[in-house]
């Protein structure tokens, strides 16, 4: 078998609760990676001049990515890994 032809096993994939809707994720992605894919281009407002904010670094570093996850607000969703039945808010609530 050449290595262009092998076949990837599909992942399993489990569901969070984004802004009240169900959504379905792969295992290994973070939060923020799930609310990029859907499109989210803001998760929240800069507490200082108000303007949308989004995270550039996804790597813990900037604070774009803060939401409430599990009733936990200002948690960084860039380093939060997804799990099953997870919930998660975001200021702009754009879905």
């Amino acid at each position: 078998m050449s290595l262009w032809t092998r076949t990837i096993p599909a992942k399993e994939t489990i569901t969070i609760h984004v802004n009240g809707h169900l959504v379905t994720a792969s295992p290994d992605e973070t939060v923020a990676t799930v609310l990029l894919r859907l499109g989210l281009r803001s998760f929240g407002r800069n507490p200082v001049t108000g303007l949308p904010q989004a995270p550039t670094c996804l790597m813990g570093v900037c604070f774009g990515c803060l939401c409430c996850i599990d009733g936990r607000p200002g948690t960084q969703a860039c380093l939060e890994p997804v799990r099953d039945g997870l919930t998660v808010e975001t200021e702009e609530a754009a879905l």
